[in-house]
C-alpha cells in the first residue's frame, strides 16, 4: 500500500500530494492527527496502528524526517509514547504488587499490534540515519536518540517470558529492539545501553534509567509488575567501568525490591546487588557506607528457610565482604575476626539443623567458597566444622550425593590451609571417613559416583595420615579385613602401601 492510499484512508488525502519534498509541517500534522485520533477513538486503535505501521513503512524519509525542530521531535514523542501506553500493563493496587493472568490477556496483541507501528518506525530511521542527504541523516540521528530510551523500555518490557507476552509479542518485542540497536549504530545491547568510547557516542542507560526512576520508588514500584523486571534486565546487561557512574540511581531500587516481604522479589533484589557489588569498584561500594548497609541487610535475610534466597544471599554476601575487610595475609601476628567468621558462624549453625536436602546442598557449596575465601582464618571454627563434616558425611542426599562430594572437599580444603591444627582432629574425622567409605560400599550409586566419592574420602585420609606424622597408616593396618568390602579394602590398601602425596 502506497503513501498516498494510506493518508485517504485516514481522512487526509491532501497530505498525500506533499509527500515528495514535503515540508516539516505536513508530517507534522499527518503524525499529530495519528495521535488524537488514537487517544480518542478506543474502538479504531487497531485499525489506527496498521495504517500507522503502512504509513510509517512506506513514506519516503525526506518526508517522514525533514529538517528536525521541537516540533518534529514532540509529534513523534508523542505518537511512540501512546503507542507504547496502549500495552502499558494494567496498574496493581495490591500489596502483593502482582495480578491474576487474566488481567494481562489482551496486553500480547497490543504489544504485537503497537510494536509493529514502532518496528517501522525503526526501520525507516536506520535507513534514514544512513542516507547521503545530510538534514535526513540528522533529523534521523537526532530523532533515535530522543526516541531509543521509550523504544528500549517497551521492547524490554515485553521480551521476557513473563504472564503479560507470548511468543508472537517476545518475537516482535526482539525485533524492535535489534532494530533500534542498529538504527543507533550500536554492535549490541550493551553498546546501545553504555555508548562507545570512539566518537564519544552516549549510551541510553542514563535516560532509560530516569524514565524508570518514578516507577521504582517505595510508593510506586509495586503496581507496574513490569517495572521491577525491566529494571534487573537493564542492570544486568552493564558491567564494570560503566556502572559505577549510575551507582546512584541503580543501588536504592535493588536494595528496596530485595526488602519486600515476598520471596521472589527478595531474590531478584538480592541478584542486582549482585551484579553491583561484582561490577562496581570497592572504593565506590564503601563511599556513604552503602557496602555496610548492604552487608546487614543481606546478613538478615540469612535467618530464612527459603532455598532460592540462601543461594543468591549466600554468594552475594561471599563477594561483599572482601569489599569491607582488609585482605587476608599470613603474618606472625594474630588475625582479628572479622565478618567472615560471622558469616562462616552462622552458616554452620544453619548446617547442623538442616535436614532439607537442597538447602544442605546450597550450604555446602557456599562454605566451600567461604573456606577459600577465609584461608587460615578457618582455624577459628575448626570445632564447629568438624561437626559439621561428620554430620553431612552420614546423611546421604540422593542419587547425585552432590552435599557430600562437596563436604569431602570441603574437608580436603581446611586440612590443607589448617594442616598444623588438624593433628587432634584426626581420630574423629577419620573414624568418619572409614564409616563413610563402609557406608557408599553397600549403597546403590553409580560406579563412577562411587568411584568418585572412595577418591575424595582416601584423599582425606592421607592428608590426615600426614597431619599425623604417619600414625593414621599404622592403625589403617590394623583394620580387620573380613569386615570390609573389596572396594573399601583396596582404598586402605593404597592408604597404607609406601606412598607421596
Amino acid at each position: 500500500m502506497d503513501l498516498a492510499r494510506v493518508l485517504r484512508d485516514l481522512g487526509l488525502g491532501d497530505e498525500s500530494e506533499k509527500n515528495n519534498g514535503a515540508s516539516a509541517c505536513s508530517v507534522i500534522r499527518v503524525l499529530s492527527e495519528i495521535q488524537q485520533r488514537f487517544v480518542a477513538e478506543d474502538s479504531a486503535k487497531r485499525s489506527l496502528l496498521r495504517s500507522a505501521a503502512e504509513l510509517l513503512g512506506s513514506g519516503d524519509v525526506r518526508w517522514l524526517f525533514p529538517e528536525f525542530g521541537p516540533d518534529l521531535r514532540a509529534a513523534y514523542a508523542e505518537l511512540v509514547s501512546s503507542f507504547t501506553d496502549h500495552a502499558a500493563l494494567p496498574v496493581c493496587d495490591t500489596d502483593s504488587g502482582t495480578l491474576p493472568s487474566s488481567s494481562y490477556e489482551q496486553i500480547p496483541a497490543k504489544a504485537e499490534a503497537a510494536g509493529a507501528a514502532l518496528l517501522a518506525l525503526t526501520e525507516q530511521l536506520r535507513g534514514a540515519v544512513r542516507s547521503s542527504d545530510s538534514a535526513v541523516s540528522g533529523s534521523a540521528r537526532s530523532l533515535i536518540r530522543t526516541l531509543g530510551p521509550s523504544l528500549c523500555l517497551f521492547s524490554i518490557t515485553h521480551l521476557q517470558d513473563l504472564p503479560w507476552t507470548n511468543e508472537a509479542s517476545r518475537k516482535r518485542a526482539l525485533e524492535l529492539l535489534n532494530s533500534t540497536i542498529t538504527a543507533t549504530s550500536s554492535g549490541s545491547v550493551v553498546e546501545l545501553l553504555c555508548g562507545k568510547d570512539e566518537g564519544d557516542q552516549r549510551g541510553m542507560l542514563g535516560p532509560v534509567l530516569d524514565i524508570l526512576r518514578p516507577e521504582l520508588t517505595k510508593e510506586n514500584w509495586k503496581r507496574n509488575e513490569a517495572m521491577k523486571h525491566v529494571f534487573s534486565w537493564v542492570l544486568v546487561q552493564v558491567g564494570c567501568p560503566c556502572l559505577a557512574d549510575y551507582l546512584e540511581q541503580v543501588f536504592p531500587p535493588s536494595l528496596l525490591i530485595s526488602d519486600d516481604y515476598r520471596t521472589e522479589n527478595k531474590v531478584l533484589g538480592v541478584h542486582c546487588l549482585h551484579h553491583i557489588v561484582r561490577n562496581v569498584p570497592a572504593a565506590d561500594l564503601r563511599q556513604f557506607n552503602r557496602a555496610e548497609v548492604l552487608y546487614h541487610a543481606l546478613f538478615n535475610h540469612l535467618y530464612t528457610s527459603e532455598a532460592p534466597l540462601i543461594q543468591v544471599v549466600l554468594t552475594c554476601l561471599i563477594d561483599l565482604v572482601p569489599v569491607l575487610e582488609k585482605p587476608l595475609v599470613h603474618t606472625a601476628l594474630p588475625q582479628k575476626p572479622s565478618r567472615f567468621d560471622g558469616v562462616l558462624r552462622l552458616i554452620l549453625t544453619h548446617m547442623e539443623m538442616e535436614h532439607k536436602l537442597v538447602l544442605r546442598r546450597i550450604y555446602a557449596s557456599n562454605l566451600l567458597l567461604l573456606v577459600d575465601k577465609m584461608g587460615i582464618g578457618v582455624a577459628r571454627h575448626l570445632k564447629r566444622l568438624e561437626r559439621v563434616v561428620v554430620g553431612y558425611l552420614e546423611v546421604s542426599d540422593g542419587p547425585e550425593e552432590k552435599a557430600r562430594l562437596i563436604i569431602l572437599e570441603v574437608l580436603e580444603r581446611t586440612i590443607q590451609t589448617a594442616w598444623p591444627r588438624m593433628e587432634c582432629r584426626t581420630g574423629v574425622l577419620a573414624k568418619s571417613l572409614l564409616r563413610f567409605l563402609v557406608d557408599i560400599s553397600s549403597e546403590p550409586l553409580a560406579p563412577e559416583l562411587r568411584d568418585q566419592l572412595l577418591t575424595r574420602a582416601s584423599r582425606c585420609l592421607l592428608l590426615l595420615d600426614h597431619c599425623s606424622h604417619g600414625r593414621l597408616r599404622v592403625l589403617l593396618k590394623e583394620v580387620d579385613s573380613s569386615c570390609v568390602s573389596d572396594s573399601v579394602l583396596k582404598c586402605l590398601e593404597s592408604l597404607t602401601a609406601p606412598q607421596d602425596v
